[in-house]
């Protein structure tokens, strides 16, 4: 049987600092969550195998920092993404309205070939919280402001107790798909990763 090909799929997660960027990509990596919060430095990144049309791709899915001391590490941690995964918390208005900022900052740093078409999806996550009492960020303005973007791909999330996460990576994935070229090979990007943690160090930041 011949072997199927394996290809790597870059995925960027961006937003605010607490929306719950790290605790949505190990409840998909790991199917785990953590209540005790530690902001991320600089950048990291989680692999899952994934099969989409009877194909096997590496999805390496790379958490941002949300602190805007940060965002100057931008270029490498975003070049050669598939696609750009925008979070947002529903009870915290500030986080949605920073997703401008974050898209734009985004665009601008990884300087895609087609600008107008590259693939984003929007996560409304934390919708557990208070029993969804406390949320400011309604579902239809959220969808509102994905139609204005060109229709982004809209799901509200709950990485504590894993609500759309995995249809979340589904939808992300097959968004990334569309980014690459069929007929190219590619292995995980160890220069790119390289290439961010030194600037990480040389912007004095641990990990």
């Amino acid at each position: 049987m011949a072997s199927r090909r394996r290809m790597l799929l870059k995925v960027i997660i961006l937003g605010d600092s607490g929306v719950g960027k790290t605790s949505i990509m190990n409840q998909y990596v790991n199917k785990k969550f953590s209540n005790q919060y530690k902001a991320t430095i600089g950048a990291d990144f989680l692999t899952k195998e994934i099969e989409v049309e009877d194909r096997i791709f590496t999805l390496q899915i790379w958490d941002t920092a949300g602190q805007e001391r940060f965002q100057s590490l931008g270029v490498a941690f975003y070049r050669g993404a598939d696609c750009c995964v925008l979070v947002h918390d529903v009870n915290v208005m500030k986080s949605f309205d920073s997703l401008n900022n974050w898209r734009e900052e985004f665009l601008i740093q990884s300087n895609p070939t087609d600008r107008e078409n590259f693939p984003f999806v929007l996560l409304g996550n934390k919708i557990d919280v208070d029993g969804g009492n406390s949320r400011v960020v309604s579902e239809k303005k959220a969808k509102a402001w994905c139609a204005s973007k060109g229709n982004i791909p809209y799901f509200e999330t709950s990485a504590k107790e894993g609500s759309n996460v995995e249809t979340a990576f589904e939808c992300i994935a097959r968004n990334a798909l569309k980014e690459e070229p069929e007929e190219e090979m590619y292995v995980p990007d160890t220069i790119d990763m390289a290439t961010a943690r030194q600037q990480q160090k040389s912007s004095g930041c641990e990990c």
